[in-house]
């Protein structure tokens, strides 16, 4: 299991910076989190896109501007929640599963 991180910081309209007990930083966009989202639905729609390319992406909650963080949460000791002004928010964020979206390492 990956520890905590040392300190996370999110700024809502670009993305959320991580820092490791190891010394490491990792950055990840908010389009990116997003995008890659832990949820089951969102789990679904990568396989179906990756069988299908031409799959049609739903339309999600009209927001007013672009795609932001608008709030995250801590769940225990071991994920972050985060809410994006799309209306998505279902997706827990483990340190694990953080760690391996940064592919610089």
């Amino acid at each position: 299991m990956e520890p905590p991180p040392t300190s996370i910081d999110l700024k809502k309209d670009r993305g959320l910076t991580v820092r490791w007990a190891d010394g490491a930083t990792s950055y990840f966009s908010v389009a990116l989190l997003r995008r890659m989202s832990p949820s089951a639905e969102s789990r679904l729609l990568r396989e179906q896109m990756t069988k299908n390319p031409l799959t049609v992406l739903p339309a999600g909650t009209p927001s007013a501007g672009p795609l932001a963080a608008v709030d995250a949460e801590l769940v225990g000791n071991y994920a972050l929640r985060i809410r994006f002004s799309d209306g998505h928010d279902t997706g827990l964020y483990t340190w694990a599963y953080l760690r391996s979206l940064d592919t610089r390492g």
